[in-house]
């Protein structure tokens, strides 16, 4: 007997959309969107922002999903996702260099060759601002005051880099595993700047940085570097930032996005309510 004798089709996730868009900069995008499938409350759904969407849609989909099916037990509520992808079938895009960066590493890429196109940062988080958010808050019902970007690794540079270049963009920035080694000088400079961007304004955010303890002595100093860009941003909190430092127990690069992801779907709905037993936590 084979499986091949029987009825089959794809797997799909029901409730999800995909659409192939292009930005007014000629960049080429796949968004990947879920919908609760209950009455939005009166104020709108959160939504949460998630790079590398090949890659993480689905699981954020079925977290969700599952989890808020008894929000009064696990403090999850329905929420939108849109995972910004791009449109391949890999689960990640060599593109994400050019987005997810603003400029050339320090360091040279292990294998000698020439890194991806990179430094387009500043452009992709235009797009996020100008077009994406106004598209996503046109056709749904958005809380505008609960909405989170989530990236990791270069991703995760990428959300302090909006963080610390667009405060007001959103509300929840998840920032795992972030790159900031890629060109560590030029984010301090970033980090200590913030003040200054806020122009005596007080702003509600709040960001966390988030490690696999494994990661914590790489030799790619990645620990110190979020260690220290935390240290930077948690005297902030008097303008407005709140800043947490979780360190998840034995979870290397690639792990540490299962139990990131699943703390993600939290803060969209209130991230002071949001239990840190699981996980170091050098927030105090």
């Amino acid at each position: 007997m084979n499986l091949s004798d029987f009825p089959n089709s794809q797997v799909m996730l029901s409730g999800t959309r995909q659409y192939e868009i292009v930005s007014h900069g000629n960049r080429h995008y796949r968004l990947l969107v879920s919908v609760p499938q209950t009455e939005p409350p009166p104020d709108g759904y959160p939504v949460i922002y998630a790079l590398d969407g090949n890659a993480v849609f689905g699981t954020f989909f079925e977290a969700v999903t599952m989890q808020s099916k008894r929000e009064e037990k696990t403090g999850v509520s329905p929420a939108v996702i849109v995972g910004i992808g791009y449109q391949t079938d890999h689960l990640f895009s060599s593109e994400r260099f050019f987005d997810y960066t603003t400029g050339c590493p320090v360091m040279s890429k292990p294998d000698g060759e020439k890194w991806p196109p990179h430094g387009g940062a500043e452009q992709f988080l235009s797009f996020i601002d100008t077009e994406l958010k106004p598209l996503i808050e046109g056709n749904y019902s958005i809380n505008k005051k609960k909405q989170t970007l989530f990236g990791h690794s270069l991703g995760g540079l990428f959300v302090l880099y909006a963080l610390l270049s667009s405060p007001y963009s959103f509300h929840y920035y998840v920032a795992g595993s972030p790159s900031i080694h890629w060109y560590p000088d030029k984010m301090i400079r970033l980090a200590h700047d913030f003040p200054n961007r806020l122009v005596n304004q007080h702003i509600s955010a709040h960001v966390v940085i988030g490690l696999g303890e494994q990661e914590r002595y790489h030799k790619s100093n990645i620990g110190d570097c979020a260690v220290n860009m935390y240290g930077i941003l948690k005297p902030y909190e008097r303008l407005g930032l709140t800043s947490e430092y979780v360190e998840f127990a034995g979870e290397g690069h690639g792990s540490v996005m299962l139990p990131l992801i699943n703390r993600t779907i939290r803060y969209s709905y209130d991230p002071y309510k949001t239990s840190m037993s699981d996980a170091k936590n050098l927030s105090s």
